[in-house]
């Protein structure tokens, strides 16, 4: 496929950046959540330890949103978008070589760098040419990509499961595979022509417009990450088969890949805000499912909530953003995903800690619970003022 055809061709386009997401986000970011319960037993970590490690890999994401958001990483987007899914890449298979806690945390810690610079680069190249295609619909096949990553993320630690490969043979297979989707992001995705990125007046009216809904994607990141990076564990402590843990998070994935686009269907009929509001409601009755029943069908409605939203979520919050934006749409992205790694660091460190103590999930849990329905609140009361 040569360049003017990628160029010419909006759906290859949104299938390179579905891959992109798939590599870094699906496997580079949430690879951990199935392999977690085998590194636990087999490493003996703590659920503390656990959550800090779940912290280390958001607390990178944080920071590289921040870097993202200033002139640091100038020069052609796709050149960073393809070293940071190199980078992704190696670090998820990285994890394989090593076996000691100050190790995995730095690991993750890089890994969630560079996630953060996919998703701002991934989006910030791929959105506008769709939308200027007027194929704005195919950003839901971009996000759609977290979904296929999670679904292939599950295969793949099943694989090293029946394989006897252990959770080192889970991390080393998991960045084959994202290897293999790096190579053909490099064959769909062309670069664009850069155009000056200007800071403009209007940036601190775009900043109070954009208060309300940079506090409600925090909280957000706090209100899914818990059940997200949990959720095969909390299978395990229920003492169900390997299969119950393979198939819950294949039905996160799977919940995923449609998602965006019934979100988005929603957002057309009312709004962004709303649709956003509404998400955060149903995420929240999927967290409170998956401590108040850890019946397989509770673990399983909450598997499909968390599935159905949390992506849905993420683009909603994203495309409403950058319709905000005044000039600078990466530094709005950027400033907004950082938002959403601040909530994400707090989130398994605070679940780890409470769950050492209690013995239990339900804590956390519900306090995820709390957060997504105050994120509800906050875009609802402020909605006037964000649709402006």
């Amino acid at each position: 496929m040569n360049n003017s055809m990628q160029q010419r061709s909006p759906f290859w386009l949104a299938i390179g950046g579905m891959l992109a997401m798939a590599a870094a986000m699906g496997i580079g970011r949430f690879v951990y959540t199935p392999i977690l319960p085998i590194m636990v037993e087999q490493l003996g970590l703590s659920q503390s330890q656990a959550g800090l490690i779940a912290s280390s890999n958001f607390l990178g994401y944080l920071l590289g949103a921040m870097i993202a958001a200033t002139q640091l990483l100038q020069g052609s987007p796709r050149r960073w978008l393809l070293t940071a899914l190199i980078l992704s890449t190696i670090t998820t298979a990285a994890m394989a070589y090593f076996d000691s806690y100050v190790s995995f945390l730095f690991v993750r810690f890089v890994g969630g760098l560079v996630s953060s610079w996919v998703l701002v680069f991934a989006t910030t190249l791929i959105i506008e040419r769709l939308v200027n295609a007027g194929r704005g619909e195919l950003t839901a096949i971009l996000f759609a990509g977290v979904g296929v990553g999670i679904v292939l993320a599950a295969v793949v630690t099943a694989v090293a499961v029946k394989l006897d490969t252990g959770w080192r043979g889970a991390w080393l297979l998991s960045g084959i595979v994202a290897l293999i989707a790096t190579l053909i992001v490099a064959m769909l995705v062309p670069d664009r022509e850069r155009k000056a990125e200007q800071e403009s007046a209007k940036d601190s009216a775009e900043g109070s417009r954009l208060r309300g809904l940079l506090s409600a994607y925090g909280l957000f990141g706090f209100g899914y990450v818990i059940t997200a990076t949990f959720i095969v564990q909390l299978v395990r402590d229920a003492n169900y088969s390997l299969a119950v843990e393979t198939w819950v998070w294949i039905v996160v994935g799977a919940a995923v890949v449609p998602s965006i686009g019934l979100w988005n269907r929603l957002a057309a009929k009312t709004s962004n805000v709303l649709a956003f509001a509404i998400a955060c409601i149903v995420l929240a009755i999927g967290v409170a499912a998956s401590v108040l029943s850890q019946s397989v069908y509770g673990l399983m409605i909450a598997a499909v909530c968390l599935g159905a939203t949390f992506m849905g979520i993420t683009a909603l919050g994203l495309v409403e953003a950058r319709r905000r934006a005044s000039v600078n749409a990466r530094r709005t992205l950027a400033l907004m995903t950082a938002s959403f790694g601040a909530g994400q660091i707090i989130g398994p460190a605070v679940a780890g800690f409470l769950v050492d103590r209690t013995g239990s999930f339900f804590l956390p849990s519900m306090l995820a619970v709390a957060t997504l329905i105050a994120a509800a609140s906050i875009v609802l009361i402020e909605k006037d003022k964000l649709e402006q």
